[in-house]
C-alpha cells in the first residue's frame, strides 16, 4: 500500500503524534498527547493534562493505539477499558479475571475533533479481560485486523494464561467473533502484541517472557519467530521491559521499537533498527540517553502515529498554546 496515496492532498509525512497514559493515579489512566518532529524528542501537550477522557466502562483507559484509516478519511484510537486507580491498585484488583471484555474506541476526522468514547465488547465470553488493543489495515481483505490480550482458564483448571485474540472489522463498531491469534501454551502468557508492515513483510513483537519478534508474509498466515531482544544482543528480556510498540521513521529506512522499562520505572526506551528482519543484531542499537527525550511526563504503553505538516500544526494549534488546558471532553 502506498501510504502517501491516502494522505490529505498526498502530503508527505512530516512529524509524529504520541498518545499514551501516565500511570495509576487520578487522571493518569486517560489519553495524553505529545508531538515530535524527529520521533526521538517529544513535547508534551495540553499543559501535561489529558486530551481525552473515558466516560464509559471503568472510566479509565490504558494502552492506547492510534491508526489512520485505510482510505485516509479518518483516525481511530483504541484503548484498554481499565482503571487500576479506581480498582484500588494492582494488588487486589484481580483485573485479569474480572476485567472488562470491551475496548474503548474514539474516532476523529483530523486528530483534533474527537467523537465521544464508545465501549465495544470484543473478547470471548470466557475471557477475563481485553488488554492493549491494536489494529492494522489488512490490504488483502480490505478490512482491519484488531488484536488484544485476553486471559483464559486452562483446560485442566490449573490457572489462567493470557493469549492474543483477534477479530475483523470494517467500521470499529461491528466485529467478527474473536479467534485465538497467538498463544504460547495453556499455562503461558503472551501480551502487548504490536504489528507493522515493513519491506513487504509483516513483523510483530510480543511480550512472552522476552520481547519476541516474528515475521510473516500474511497477517493471518504462518508466523515464524526470528529473534528476541536478548538474542539480538540488546540485553533485555520480559523481566526488564514490556509494551513493545513499532513505528516507522518518516524520512529514511529506519524503524523504532519502543519498550516500557517497567521494572525500573524509567519509562520508555527507544530501540532503533534499519532492518527489523535482521537476526544478528548488527542492524539494531539502543541510542545513547542524549539522543532522545520523552518530555516531562513519564509515558506508559502508548502509540506513535506519523503525521503530516498540516496535521502537526493543527494539533499544536489546539493543544500546544500557552493558555489553560483543554478539558471540554471530560464529563
Amino acid at each position: 500500500m502506498d501510504t502517501l496515496a491516502f494522505l490529505p492532498g498526498k502530503q508527505a509525512l512530516h512529524a509524529y503524534l504520541f498518545a499514551h497514559f501516565i500511570g495509576e493515579q487520578e487522571d493518569g489512566e486517560q489519553i495524553y498527547f505529545a508531538v515530535s518532529q524527529d520521533g526521538l524528542h517529544w513535547q508534551d501537550l495540553n499543559h501535561k493534562q489529558p486530551v481525552l477522557y473515558s466516560t464509559v466502562g471503568e472510566r479509565g483507559v490504558r494502552d492506547p493505539f492510534l491508526l489512520r484509516s485505510g482510505d485516509g478519511s479518518c483516525f481511530y484510537l483504541l484503548a484498554t477499558d481499565l482503571s487500576i486507580y479506581h480498582r484500588g491498585g494492582w494488588t487486589d484488583s484481580n483485573a485479569t479475571v474480572t476485567g472488562s471484555r470491551s475496548i474503548i474506541v474514539w474516532e476523529s476526522p483530523d486528530l483534533v475533533k474527537w467523537s465521544e468514547p464508545r465501549r465495544v465488547e470484543v473478547a470471548p465470553k470466557e475471557a477475563g479481560c481485553a488488554w492493549a488493543p491494536e489494529a492494522i489495515y489488512d490490504e488483502e481483505a480490505e478490512d482491519y485486523l484488531v488484536f488484544w490480550a485476553s486471559s483464559r482458564e486452562a483446560a485442566d483448571g490449573m490457572g489462567r494464561g493470557l493469549h492474543i485474540y483477534a477479530s475483523k472489522t470494517q467500521d470499529f463498531r461491528t466485529f467478527t467473533e474473536a479467534e485465538l491469534f497467538i498463544t504460547r501454551g495453556e499455562h503461558q502468557t503472551v501480551i502487548d502484541t504490536t504489528i507493522i508492515r515493513a519491506e513487504g513483510r509483516y513483523y510483530r513483537a510480543s511480550g512472552d517472557g522476552h520481547i519476541t519478534i516474528e515475521s510473516s508474509d500474511h497477517l493471518l498466515g504462518e508466523w515464524k519467530i526470528i529473534s528476541t531482544l536478548e538474542s539480538l544482543g540488546l540485553g533485555l528480556t520480559g523481566k526488564d521491559v514490556e509494551g513493545p510498540e513499532f513505528f516507522k521513521f518518516n524520512h529514511d529506512e529506519q524503524w523504532g521499537l519502543l519498550v516500557d522499562q517497567y521494572a525500573t520505572e524509567q519509562g520508555y526506551l527507544p530501540i532503533l533498527t534499519s532492518n527489523i528482519g535482521d537476526t544478528t543484531g548488527d542492524c539494531w542499537r539502543i541510542p545513547a540517553p542524549e539522543e532522545y527525550s520523552f518530555g516531562q511526563l513519564k509515558k506508559r504503553h502508548g502509540t506513535i502515529l506519523p503525521i503530516t505538516q498540516s496535521e502537526y500544526e493543527a494539533i499544536l494549534d489546539r493543544w500546544g498554546k500557552e493558555f489553560p488546558p483543554v478539558r471540554s471532553v471530560k464529563s
